[in-house]
């Protein structure tokens, strides 16, 4: 069975730090492009950041850059989101997911193939 699955969700307070997982079964990680996306009550699903499959490259929304990072462990057949300085704005669920696309990563939802359930992420003081 193919699956995603996040973890590493919590709440925080502003400034404080995460980092989120994904984990994938049945399937091998590697060869796919990995994003994170979030989705805020009442708003569209957005992208935060991916990491293509073939050379690593990134990509982050303008919002989080300099604050998250991305990696991969083909290894663990496990993606992470290192969320630092975290701000109330970030609040939302957090959704890791898969794309074939083998020399980039999309920053668009149609780009992926395989989604995780989510993973609740709040900043509050």
């Amino acid at each position: 069975q193919l699956q995603l699955v996040e973890s590493g969700g919590g709440s925080v307070q502003p400034g404080g730090s995460l980092r989120l997982s994904c984990a994938a079964s049945g399937f091998t990680l590697g060869n796919y492009a990995i994003g994170w996306f979030r989705q805020a009550p009442g708003k569209e699903r957005e992208a935060v950041s991916c990491i293509s499959s073939r050379d690593g490259s990134t990509y982050y929304t303008e919002s989080v850059k300099g604050r998250f990072a991305i990696s991969r462990d083909n290894a663990e057949n496990t993606g992470y989101l290192q969320m630092n300085s975290l701000k109330p704005e970030d609040t939302g669920i957090y959704y890791c997911a898969a794309g074939s696309a083998q020399y980039f990563c999309s920053q668009f939802v149609t780009g992926y193939d395989y989604w995780g359930q989510g993973t609740q992420v709040t900043v509050s003081s």
